[in-house]
């Protein structure tokens, strides 16, 4: 336990960012698989389901929870899975 005030300040802190945080970080990480999961089981709705996708990968980004080059990336790759799952 820090002894010194704004240790203990920034501590409290840490504390409530992450628990704001973590579900949203949860959410995207979760949409993430689930299309992913789709994707392989060859679904009707992916392109519903990677609108949604890319936008909760939109929201992580400028909620700052991961960088633009991350989503960038992100999205690229489910894109790639999209039409891999389509043209079959």
């Amino acid at each position: 336990m820090p002894i010194i005030e704004s240790s203990i300040q920034r501590e409290r802190l840490n504390k409530a960012e992450r628990a704001v945080r973590a579900p949203q970080i949860s959410a995207y990480r979760t949409a993430v698989k689930n299309f992913e999961k789709t994707a392989a089981a060859g679904a009707d709705n992916l392109q519903e389901l990677f609108s949604k996708t890319s936008a909760a990968i939109d929201k992580a980004e400028t909620k700052n929870l991961i960088k633009k080059n991350k989503a960038a990336r992100d999205k690229a790759r489910l894109y790639k899975l999209l039409k891999a799952a389509t043209s079959k």
